[in-house]
């Protein structure tokens, strides 16, 4: 056995019913003083509520998919302006996105306060959208110093929107088993978090107010993203990348409908990916295990309702090619993708 593993230097909190004790605690172990909130407009409430009593001295709220360059140059003035010295973000991944694009450039130390399952928050991932072109890169600059997560800020989550997070975060571990840099410890942390997501998914559809089933499916997305920070980007997430900044398609549903198809292509040339996947999910092979849950939870199946049109197809394919990691374990073809891309358009049986 030989292997490199890189783990990140983060300080991770789940205490439920505990957010905003454990943000001001984060916010003065850094000796902070002026402090930029980044939330959306549907979560200035929550934001305020976990914020309450900190010296917040700017409140920034144009949070966009995918995060637009010219959005993260607007937040960067305005924590110039601001002469703040922290940033708060509370919200899903294009919040904690556009916290880690200022941090980019300022350097300003991170506390993140999830309110899905996207995993951002645990990544030294950066993606910044420029036209129809998404760029991603790695700096531990934007590695958010502390998370905070807190169950009770995510009971209000709509189902469909947690089942779409939550398989966004299983699509972390799926990739990071034949990832560049797949690794024993990863393909550890990316089966217990497949395990957790699995037991919690179906948990929060069946009562979406029950924080157990809440706070296993957090424990699995800060697994799933921990491995896939290490690991870095396999097949399925060179995909997703193009299909949403290219065009504009929803971030947590283009993951939850690619991943059968990316699971499907890659199992055959995988056997142990195959059998720790399939472990996780008690079934008989990993992509009857994922296609199980999937149905179980009412998964999101054909991108064609989420925008993604059938002429689309052969550009898609055009510009992922050129991205696929040589890691991967099945050949990448132009017909096999071309087949793989219209399947997901369509909704099709991934097997």
């Amino acid at each position: 056995m030989k292997y490199v593993h890189d783990t990140l230097p983060q300080r991770v909190r789940l205490a439920s019913g505990e957010a905003a004790a454990a943000v001001a605690e984060e916010v003065a172990a850094l000796g902070a003083t002026r402090v930029m909130v980044i939330a959306s407009d549907r979560e200035a409430a929550l934001a305020a509520t976990v914020t309450a009593g900190l010296p917040v001295v700017l409140t920034f709220d144009e949070v966009v998919m995918h995060v637009p360059v010219e959005v993260a140059e607007r937040a960067r003035a305005a924590a110039a302006d601001a002469q703040v010295d922290v940033v708060v973000t509370v919200g899903g991944g294009s919040t904690t996105g556009l916290g880690k694009a200022v941090a980019l450039t300022t350097g300003l130390p991170v506390i993140a306060v999830p309110t899905t399952y996207a995993g951002s928050e645990a990544t030294d991932v950066w993606g910044l959208t420029e036209g129809s072109v998404k760029t991603t890169g790695v700096d531990r600059r934007v590695l958010p110093r502390a998370v905070v997560y807190d169950a009770t800020l995510m009971t209000g989550l709509s189902v469909d929107l947690s089942v779409a997070s939550g398989l966004n975060a299983l699509a972390h571990c799926v990739d990071s088993l034949w990832a560049p840099r797949a690794d024993p410890i990863n393909a550890a942390l990316a089966t217990e978090g497949a395990r957790a997501l699995c037991a919690g998914l179906p948990a929060v559809v069946a009562d979406p107010r029950s924080l157990e089933g809440r706070e296993q499916t957090i424990h699995g997305a800060y697994l799933a993203a921990v491995a896939f920070a290490s690991a870095g980007s396999g097949l399925h997430h060179k995909i997703c990348h193009v299909l949403g900044g290219r065009y504009d398609l929803p971030h947590a549903q283009t993951h939850a409908a690619v991943l059968p198809h990316v699971l499907a292509l890659n199992v055959p040339n995988a056997p142990r990916a195959d059998a720790r996947l399939a472990a996780a999910f008690g079934a008989p092979t990993a992509l009857a295990g994922l296609e199980r849950l999937r149905t179980k939870v009412g998964a999101p199946r054909a991108l064609r309702d989420h925008g993604f049109r059938e002429d689309q197809v052969a550009d898609a394919v055009a510009a992922v090619l050129p991205v696929v990691p040589p890691s991967n374990p099945t050949p990448v073809t132009t017909e096999n993708l071309t087949a793989l891309l219209r399947a997901v358009w369509e909704g099709a049986d991934p097997a």
